[in-house]
């Protein structure tokens, strides 16, 4: 039996509890209502979302037809939160929304030029090369908490994190307890990188420079989601992206897709999918929010569209800014001030900028967010947010940071690394990688990172 992953009923019911107890459902007006559907999705056999793993075991799809109806009984139950996904009403509920258009501001300051006239184009390579080289360094140890990560670093002298994982020296009994991830061991380890291995933290940018190269400026949700259906193998897509395809194939029209029996709607997926669309409006946080606004609706809602947006503000103040505080603050902008999300990266940035150590950084991020699935928005960005202010521009700082965090490794380490990257106009030579990205995309196998650097720019004039 094929056990498919993040799309069966049964699967997805726990999630959507969970999600109703983040999103105020379960303790709001209509909490009662959440409580009898829990309750009689235990008493049929149902179980709690599991942590880490994205399918049932085998038997467990007998609950399949009684989760596909809880399912929609959740679903018509509205959140009580003031976390709108509607642009204006998001635009709306930030008072310092920036500027729009050319002449826009990073923290408060007209940057007064064009979009690409004025970027310096070795910040564009250092974006793709700082996204690059956080991925791969997050790779390796995806799935593995914390403390996992930092016991094979320090077995191995690479803590504090200063350097690609390797098996090499790594005891036996550290290795059993901590195995690597699967599907990374054998691309993203000292001893075997050879190129950028492909994944899907860096295919949704490729996605997002075509969706530009072939629609322009004014593309619509639904010129995203029929790139996916040409262009995106469905087997390359993960929680609320599998979700949304699903929706797809069965005609679910956009932005349905990111509702219709998808409980991961607030996960990361949608923030991972951003950063181009920042690089593609230098200075312009706005436009670059409305962009990732477009793409993220297919999957997400609430938070997880405001994660999209924030990585793409902070993107576009990321080729005109002169240090990172100017980013963060850009990226908020952007974010309803009365969500989970700018509180949870207001506070990461309050403690990064206080605390001296580090580890006492993500001691509070996960004192704060330890109850969120390790691939969650708000956690991710909120890891992202510290990082980047603790680091203070220092490029290993900054991705090993978000690597050592413990949850989405590779995601948060290739977000840090691209923010970082652009404001360093480039990466130190420990952290390129021959110049080849692989790929399952049709005419991006192989491509390298100089010449996706070249066609964003080209993004940036159109």
């Amino acid at each position: 039996m094929i056990r498919l992953t993040w799309v069966q009923p049964e699967d997805l019911i726990g999630h959507e509890l969970r999600q109703a107890a983040e999103d105020g459902r379960a303790s709001g007006p209509d909490g009662e209502r959440v409580r009898a559907i829990a309750a009689r999705w235990r008493a049929a056999g149902g179980h709690d979302a599991p942590p880490r793993a994205g399918a049932s075991e085998p038997g467990a799809a007998r609950l399949r037809g009684p989760a596909e109806g809880l399912l929609d009984e959740l679903a018509a139950i509205p959140s009580p939160l003031d976390e709108p996904s509607d642009l204006a009403a998001i635009i709306a509920a930030c008072p310092a929304w920036p500027g729009v258009g050319r002449a826009a501001t990073v923290d408060g300051a007209p940057t007064a030029r064009s979009r690409a006239g004025g970027v310096d184009p070795a910040r564009v390579l250092g974006a793709w090369l700082g996204r690059a080289a956080g991925c791969v360094l997050g790779k390796p140890v995806e799935k593995i908490p914390r403390e996992g990560i930092r016991e094979i670093a320090e077995a191995t002298g690479n803590w504090p994190i200063r350097g690609w994982f390797t098996a090499k020296g790594l005891p036996d009994d550290v290795a059993r307890r901590w195995p690597w991830n699967r599907r990374s061991a054998v691309n993203s380890l000292a001893e075997n990188i050879d190129g950028v291995p492909e994944d899907d933290d860096l295919n949704y940018p490729l996605l997002a420079l075509s969706v530009l190269e072939r629609h322009g400026r004014d593309f619509t949700t639904e010129d995203v989601a029929e790139l996916w259906l040409d262009e995106l193998p469905a087997g390359r897509t993960f929680t609320a992206e599998r979700v949304a395809y699903r929706n797809l194939l069965d005609g679910v029209e956009p932005p349905r897709t990111a509702t219709h029996r998808n409980p991961f709607r607030e996960w990361i997926g949608a923030l991972i999918r951003a950063d181009v669309y920042g690089w593609a409006n230098p200075g312009d946080p706005a436009t670059a929010a409305e962009h990732a606004w477009r793409d993220a609706r297919l999957t997400h809602t609430a938070n997880g569209l405001y994660g999209a947006m924030f990585v793409a503000a902070m993107c576009a103040a990321s080729m005109v800014a002169t240090d990172v505080a100017e980013v963060v603050r850009a990226g908020l902008a952007v974010v309803p001030e009365r969500s989970r999300l700018h509180e949870a990266v207001r506070l990461a940035a309050a403690d990064a900028a206080r605390e001296d150590d580090f580890e006492r950084v993500i001691d509070l991020l996960h004192e704060r967010h330890g109850t969120l699935h390790w691939v969650h928005t708000i956690n991710n960005a909120a890891l992202i947010a510290a990082t980047l202010i603790h680091g203070r521009g220092d490029f290993t700082a900054t991705i090993a940071g978000a690597v050592a965090g413990g949850w989405d490794t590779d995601s948060a380490g290739a977000t840090a690394g691209s923010i970082a990257g652009a404001l360093n106009a480039g990466v130190p030579d420990r952290w390129r990688m021959r110049n080849s990205l692989a790929s399952s995309l049709t005419g991006f196998d192989g491509v390298g990172l100089d010449t996706l650097a070249d066609r964003t720019r080209e993004m940036m004039r159109a």
